[in-house]
């Protein structure tokens, strides 16, 4: 199982705070930490990332041993991203309905990476694209998502060619039960505080201690799935 602390904007525009974020994820048996890169990134928005700082977030994820990631959402991310040595690579579903050349850019010139891909707003019933280096990842794109949101939640994962899920909902159970049903990835966004009010994404975001309780189920799940139960 890999699971993926989508720590994003959940720092609140206090970058000091990532630091905080990056050692919880950590502790709660993230195997990924993950952020945005070029998305509400302007001079007056909450979530200003440059090289710079995007260089600090990959030596703390180093200290705590857990790996950095980023969605990119722009041409600059894009530009930014080049300039690292990051090995995985995430595409959100507003990147697929609104930049997808961009997309093509990135999956062109990234063969020897990890791509991970969300299919929320993706419309087609054919995949994006075939290569092998590609995960991809049922999601609904809505904040939050309720359980009447979930009427297409794949039966059978591999059946239905995703490799995992990013979740939207309040909870951890739709994630469990991901895994039941064959998820080998788990996206769950992350906060230390879930009344926080600054944007949307605190509400549907695990805890610490909820993140840590979705690892414990969801590996003893996993293994049991594995064994054929």
């Amino acid at each position: 199982m890999i699971y993926i602390s989508e720590i994003g904007m959940n720092y609140n525009s206090n970058f000091s705070l990532i630091y905080e974020l990056i050692k919880q994820s950590k502790i709660s048996g993230a195997n990924i930490c993950k952020f945005q890169l070029g998305w509400r990134d302007k001079p007056d928005e909450i979530n200003q990332l440059d090289l710079e700082k995007v260089n600090q977030i990959i030596t703390w994820c180093s200290y705590f041993d857990v790996e950095p990631m980023f969605s990119i959402v722009s041409k600059k991310a894009y530009d930014i991203f080049k300039q690292t040595n990051l090995k995985k690579i995430k595409i959100a579903s507003r990147s697929l309905k609104f930049d997808l050349n961009l997309v093509q850019k990135i999956v062109e010139e990234n063969e020897d990476k990890k791509i991970y891909i969300s299919l929320g707003m993706w419309e087609e019933k054919r995949l994006p694209f075939n290569q092998k280096n590609i995960d991809y990842l049922f999601c609904v794109s809505k904040y939050p998502t309720f359980s009447e949101d979930l009427k297409k939640f794949p039966k059978k994962f591999s059946k239905d060619n995703f490799v995992g899920y990013s979740d939207h909902t309040i909870g951890i159970d739709t994630c469990l039960l991901a895994i039941a049903r064959g998820a080998k990835i788990i996206e769950k966004h992350f906060t230390l505080d879930k009344s926080s009010t600054v944007i949307r994404d605190h509400a549907l975001s695990a805890t610490p201690e909820e993140f840590r309780n979705m690892v414990n189920i969801g590996n003893e799940i996993y293994k049991k799935v594995s064994l054929g139960i």
